[in-house]
């Protein structure tokens, strides 16, 4: 059963390559959920910063042993680019925003980041012709943002919206400076050196807005959740996922996190799951899966994008 089933082209798959499919599903399916909860008992800056400097202390150390950090010297500015829209605003942003809106409204919302990558490659010079499979799909895909987002736009909290839509075009900003500048840096080495940057940035605001009083255990368990599991683990399992499956079925995972933070935030928080909830997931889902597909020669297999191609953006 393992070795033979297939997902959006996946074909024979060994065990663990499902089982980790499986934890990336889960484990980039739940940052909105814990974000959610710590939002309650921290400052952004002091939740940012926990999640950075967290996940820093894990990756550091195993990026310094495995070597190689010198060959990041030459790229330090499109780093510095590549964590700005990776790390440093969209999660400054998501958690701001998750002050007021639920987490699966979030998650949704961010799982628009392909078609949003689709227009900016377009815009940017990208000289691949767009069929119309992937017009359907970038309409498609709009229609469900447009669908879950208009109830807060015209009479609920518009700037919450706002800060996810525009997290959601950092996370399809990175994965091109990452495919384009980047795609010579070591993958380990590049996301503990980001991590350790942004944990620098955020610490004078940590500091300056810290708590008073020590957070609640539930608090302080969703902080260390989205460091250790959601950060460093996530990113240890997805370089695992790569040498398993191939870069490009390592990117499948991406459309099962939706429906995760929509479950998470059901069954855990308690939010409404509504009928236009689950259309626009639908839309959203299906737009992406359309807009970002690739013509294919009969008979051929689909080319795999280098391993820059697929670095993590929704590190979410």
């Amino acid at each position: 059963m393992w070795g033979r089933c297939s997902l959006l082209g996946w074909g024979t798959v060994s065990r663990r390559g499902w089982v980790l499919f499986a934890l990336m599903s889960v484990i980039w399916g739940i940052p909105y959920l814990m974000i959610k909860v710590a939002v309650d008992g921290v400052s952004v800056p002091v939740l940012v910063f926990a999640r950075t400097a967290v996940g820093a202390a894990v990756l550091l150390p195993l990026a310094l042993r495995a070597g190689g950090l010198g060959r990041l010297r030459p790229y330090w500015l499109p780093l510095l680019g590549f964590c700005t829209f990776e790390m440093i605003v969209p999660w400054w942003l998501l958690s701001d925003a998750e002050r007021n809106l639920t987490s699966s409204m979030s998650g949704l919302l961010i799982a628009a980041s392909p078609i949003v990558a689709v227009v900016l490659a377009r815009l940017s010079g990208d000289d691949e012709r767009l069929s119309l499979k992937r017009w359907a799909g970038l309409g498609i895909g709009l229609a469900g943002v447009a669908l879950l987002a208009a109830p807060e736009l015209t009479g609920g909290d518009a700037w919450s919206i706002t800060e996810v839509l525009l997290t959601a075009v950092c996370y399809a900003i990175a994965p091109l400076i990452a495919a384009r500048v980047l795609r010579d840096v070591p993958s380990l080495q590049m996301t503990a050196v980001c991590l350790t940057a942004a944990a620098l940035v955020y610490t004078p605001p940590a500091v300056l807005t810290w708590p008073d009083a020590l957070p609640s255990a539930q608090v302080l368990a969703a902080l260390a959740g989205l460091g250790l599991v959601c950060t460093a683990l996530a990113f240890i399992v997805f370089f695992a996922l790569i040498r398993e499956v191939g870069p490009s079925r390592a990117l499948v995972f991406t459309y099962v996190n939706p429906a995760v933070a929509v479950v998470a935030g059901v069954v855990v928080l308690g939010e409404p799951l509504t009928a236009s909830i689950l259309v626009a997931f639908a839309l959203i889902l299906g737009g992406s899966v359309l807009a970002t597909s690739r013509a294919e020669t009969p008979g051929a297999e689909p080319a795999a994008p280098v391993e820059a191609e697929v670095r993590p953006s929704t590190s979410r």
